[in-house]
């Protein structure tokens, strides 16, 4: 017996038409508090553990033990969000986030940092989970794909400051200032959230299966993404200290004019995916991904580096709210939890295998190979695509 909305749930919830509706906005501004205190550790951190005596191996599993504890959290998460509810989920998620993030600034040592990240990965892989799944909640069945570029561009813009004001702090405070101010960010996060009105679910009535880690309709966009987000992982972690390596300068614009066409991007793609579907934008997005890639491996100058970051976000803001909006298309209500914990599932597991990986492959080829390597995946998972609209017969 599957689960429903409960009839005490508002009316709005299940018949409105608006996209922003009260809750709607303050899901979307809760969203960019969490994610602007993460952006602003993304690209301090590497330099955080240089500062404990790191090296590339280390700034690697930094990122990595992260992401896959993230990743083991989201089954657990996204059961939580049918059976507890989006609310405790989600609250409990941003406290751990605020707590783990707080503490980075008292830690002394590699070991307590990665202890740390761990705790910050069930923090973020509850508090993500529930967030996309009460936007879904939210936004109307026929405006998914606008209404989730809408929901995405608060990570946006969050993205588009996040970085570039981490790196400034941090050449202006200490760590540990650094660090609470991001702790802070995630408190005002938590308090926004505090007042969202959350869709109410029955108690379950059945055994859970044993092995339900995942949503099977959800497998094949979320495959995707797994080729894709590879990439994030040698950009978040590696690409400041290749352009110092490089003696490039303008990391930091990187950052503001990627999350600008991730903004741009934002603009038409939901619209274009809910016209059209992901047939028109799958491959156009991930071909810009790939040229991306390729400018970033041969970076002469800071000009391509900037091209680099507009190309990427061009094509990732494309085609990540296509392939989250796909996610959770085919998948029946009470499972949307578990159809967005499968979809970050597998964006962690991207990013913790880029990161981890491209630490080695830095060692042993250089840092230019990294980005030579994340081409080949983007272009893996555009095969993968085709076989997928075969078998399917899209």
């Amino acid at each position: 017996m599957s689960q429903s909305v409960s009839k005490e749930a508002p009316k709005e919830y299940m018949q409105s038409e608006k996209i922003w509706t009260k809750d709607f906005t303050l899901i979307v501004f809760s969203n960019f508090f969490i994610f602007l205190g993460f952006q602003m550790t993304l690209p301090t951190l590497p330099l955080f553990v240089e500062e404990l005596g790191g090296n590339d191996q280390l700034i690697g599993l930094v990122v990595g033990i992260f992401t896959f504890s993230a990743l083991i959290m989201r089954p657990f998460a996204g059961k939580a969000l049918e059976s507890k509810g989006r609310r405790f989920v989600f609250l409990i998620g941003l406290a751990i986030f605020i707590l783990s993030v707080g503490t980075y600034g008292l830690i002394h040592s590699l070991f307590f940092l990665f202890a740390m990240r761990m705790v910050q990965g069930v923090g973020w892989g509850f508090s993500t989970t529930a967030s996309g799944t009460i936007a879904t909640d939210l936004i109307p069945a026929n405006k998914r794909g606008e209404g989730m570029g809408y929901y995405g561009l608060s990570g946006n813009i969050a993205l588009a400051f996040g970085p570039t004001l981490g790196l400034a702090l941090a050449g202006k405070i200490s760590f540990t200032q650094l660090f609470l101010i991001c702790a802070l960010l995630g408190l005002i996060s938590l308090v926004l959230a505090s007042f969202i009105r959350y869709k109410k679910i029955e108690p379950v009535t059945t055994a859970p299966k044993k092995w339900d880690l995942f949503e099977k309709t959800a497998i094949p966009p979320s495959l995707l993404l797994f080729f894709i987000t590879v990439t994030f992982g040698g950009i978040a972690s590696f690409l400041p200290i290749y352009t110092l390596q490089k003696e490039i300068s303008g990391i930091e614009w990187y950052f503001l004019f990627y999350a600008l066409a991730l903004l741009v991007s934002r603009t038409f793609a939901g619209r274009l995916y809910d016209r059209k579907g992901h047939r028109a934008i799958y491959i156009p997005g991930t071909s810009l991904i790939i040229i991306a890639m390729i400018l970033l491996a041969w970076l002469p100058n800071s000009y391509i580096l900037y091209l680099a970051g507009i190309l990427y976000g061009l094509g990732f803001g494309t085609v990540q709210p296509a392939l989250q909006a796909w996610s959770v298309k085919e998948s029946p209500p009470h499972r949307r939890g578990m159809a967005n914990a499968t979809f970050f599932s597998f964006f962690d597991l991207g990013v913790g295998v880029g990161a981890i990986c491209f630490g080695q492959i830095a060692h042993w080829f250089g840092y230019n190979s990294i980005y030579m390597v994340s081409a080949v995946s983007v272009f893996i998972s555009i095969l993968i695509y085709v076989i997928i609209l075969r078998t399917n017969r899209e």
